[in-house]
């Protein structure tokens, strides 16, 4: 009897350590499925976080470079790319769901590719620009290279112009002479017996000078130095040019003769030089003996 009510007991045990091992088996096998579940959601969030970060950093490059290149759109890039550089920050910090940074992402992406496409529509015309500008720059390089020929011949040509403009004093001659009282004038060559000195030049033909009334100033100098006749003085710039007298003609581009008698006495014996001047340029002279 007391055998039996042992072997009763004895069940019982065993039956509920069954039930209790049973029971475990099943919370383990649960705990270790939840764990599993929670391991796959961590490793997921974990894989989406990488890739969205991944994605951001791809457009955050993209900006860079972008904004490297200096367009008229550099300061809405730059606005567009400290979006990107805070979402990352955010997303750094986050330890959850990252679906909202997908949304964001997303948004940031098609922003990107509609301020890509009109920052490439920008460059291109940027460069057409350029292009223009530099053959611009080409043509009126050349432009400015062939004026400066231009200028050069026509300074060349003006400089021909004027130095063949200029007159020409040709047969300069003088001589002295005896004055009678009867007004007859017997050439001499003994300063004794001088009473004037007749000085001649001709001015030549030039069809390209320009006409009207031309002054030639003549210098006459003694044996001694001494500048005879009037003894005027005139100044051109720094020259101060004393004359023994001066000759106004009315010049029409033909030859022209001119004579003038120089007055005076008591020459002295010597050489005698005579000196012809346009202004303060000489363009004649010679000289002659008295003895």
């Amino acid at each position: 009897m007391e055998k039996q009510q042992n072997n009763s007991s004895l069940k019982a045990i065993i039956a509920v350590l069954a039930v209790l091992l049973v029971g475990s088996l099943v919370y383990i096998f649960k705990m270790s499925s939840d764990a599993e579940v929670v391991k796959t959601e961590l490793t997921t969030t974990l894989t989406e976080k990488e890739s969205v970060m991944k994605d951001l950093q791809t457009l955050k490059t993209t900006y860079d470079a972008a904004i490297a290149e200096n367009t008229t759109m550099s300061e809405e890039l730059i606005q567009e790319r400290d979006k990107i550089v805070a979402l990352m920050d955010e997303l750094n910090q986050s330890k959850g769901d990252v679906s909202k940074f997908k949304t964001q992402l997303s948004a940031l992406q098609n922003k990107m590719k509609s301020l890509m496409t009109e920052n490439e529509g920008l460059k291109k015309a940027n460069e057409k620009v350029t292009a223009q500008r530099d053959s611009t720059v080409v043509v009126l390089g050349e432009s400015k290279k062939f004026n400066e020929v231009l200028v050069g011949q026509n300074e060349e040509l003006a400089k021909t112009v004027e130095k063949g403009a200029k007159l020409t004093i040709l047969n300069t001659k003088t001589a002295a002479y005896k004055l009678r009282n009867s007004g007859k004038q017997i050439e001499t060559d003994k300063a004794s017996r001088a009473d004037i000195l007749k000085i001649s030049f001709t001015i030549a033909e030039n069809q390209i000078a320009k006409s009207g009334d031309k002054t030639y100033y003549v210098q006459v100098i003694d044996s001694k130095n001494n500048v005879l006749g009037e003894k005027q003085t005139e100044t051109f710039g720094e020259t101060i040019l004393t004359y023994s007298f001066a000759t106004t003609v009315t010049y029409a581009n033909k030859t022209v003769e001119v004579s003038e008698d120089l007055k005076g006495k008591n020459f002295e014996k010597g050489a005698y030089f005579i000196n012809i001047f346009d202004k303060d340029v000489l363009v004649s002279k010679t000289s002659f003996t008295l003895r």
